[in-house]
């Protein structure tokens, strides 16, 4: 049995259900074990890493965190992950896999081929998470769970130098953590993102800024409920500092989100101003209906484009093998299933 060295960096709810995830795999008793090492720079996140039995060793320092380790997973906070590159970059083995989680994919190459050897293979991925957890916003590590990928995606968005080998191996641990690899352009992906992440964040952000800031607000947050903690939580989760740069770096996709937010609040204000029921009603049912068609694909995390989604790559042991000189056999058939 074969051992993969898997460096997690960032131990919140991702990172954690990451090793978590790992961690059942090894109970399966597949071909390849896989031990975990974390690394956090808030030290009671290590210690619930630890205690919830997803890592196997935490350290103090990212760079020996990541010494000989066949796979390096970057979840950090986005603010953090530029010095983390910095970091760790000499510390690195040939051949090593950066998997980066971090929000914008573009930033986040442009680190990679700023400060990582020639040896280092990064792709960026983003997790799509079980749907089963998909009102369940807060980025807490004791949220974590083993299953918190199934059932959901991966996209993968490699860098243009990245060997072939890499991108299949990213694809392969993304079957492993349970979900479905998808391959996404980079540029792509973070003008998508600017509206699915980007603009939920402001406006959580905006809507408590402007309540706070509300005569009445002293008596008002008395009456917080769940509908409000949703709405808001980024404030809870992600640091004001990240805020800003994840907002300034995808200005020009979030600006144009942010003006079709604008427009339609707009009219929905207008229809409500006028009173115009039917008009009002029918855009409701409109967004009701779509709504529940887009519940029933996440779901089933089934898609239009299901044929690209479907795509093989080979096992992780052929992959891993043929990029560190063969120190794993390869895998059984269905290693991540069995």
């Amino acid at each position: 049995m074969a051992d993969v060295a898997v460096a997690i960096l960032g131990l919140a709810r991702t990172g954690v259900s990451m090793g978590l995830a790992l961690k059942r795999h090894n109970q399966k008793g597949g071909a390849h074990t896989f031990k975990v090492t974390g690394y956090d720079t808030a030290s009671p996140r290590m210690k619930t890493a630890q205690k919830m039995d997803a890592v196997d060793e935490t350290v103090a320092q990212s760079e020996n965190a990541v010494k000989g380790k066949d796979i390096v997973v970057i979840a950090t906070p986005y603010g953090e992950t530029k010095n983390t590159y910095d970091y760790i970059a000499s510390s690195l083995r040939a051949g090593v896999v950066i998997l980066d989680a971090t929000p914008l994919n573009q930033k986040a190459l442009e680190w990679g081929k700023q400060y990582l050897p020639s040896g280092a293979h990064q792709v960026c991925i983003r997790p799509i998470v079980n749907p089963k957890y998909l009102f369940e916003g807060l980025d807490e590590p004791e949220r974590a769970t083993d299953d918190f990928f199934d059932n959901g995606s991966m996209m993968l968005m490699p860098s243009v130098t990245c060997a072939k080998e890499a991108v299949e191996l990213a694809a392969d641990f993304a079957r492993i953590l349970g979900a479905r690899p998808h391959y996404l352009d980079p540029a792509e992906h973070d003008g998508l993102a600017a509206g699915m992440e980007g603009l939920p964040s402001l406006l959580g952000a905006a809507y408590f800024y402007m309540m706070s800031q509300n005569a009445g607000w002293m008596d008002a947050q008395r009456l917080t409920n769940p509908s409000f903690g949703m709405l808001t939580h980024v404030l809870m989760d992600t640091h004001p500092d990240d805020l800003r740069d994840l907002w300034i770096n995808s200005s020009t996709d979030l600006l144009r989100y942010t003006d079709e937010m604008i427009a339609t609040l707009r009219n929905f204000r207008n229809l409500i101003a006028s009173k115009d029921q039917s008009a009002l009603e029918a855009a409701v049912e409109e967004s009701s209906k779509e709504f529940e068609t887009w519940v029933n694909r996440r779901h089933n995390n089934r898609w239009q484009d299901d044929e690209k989604l479907e795509s093989k790559s080979p096992g992780i042991g052929d992959v891993v093998g043929g990029m560190f000189g063969n120190f794993m056999p390869g895998r059984r058939k269905k290693d991540d299933e069995k």
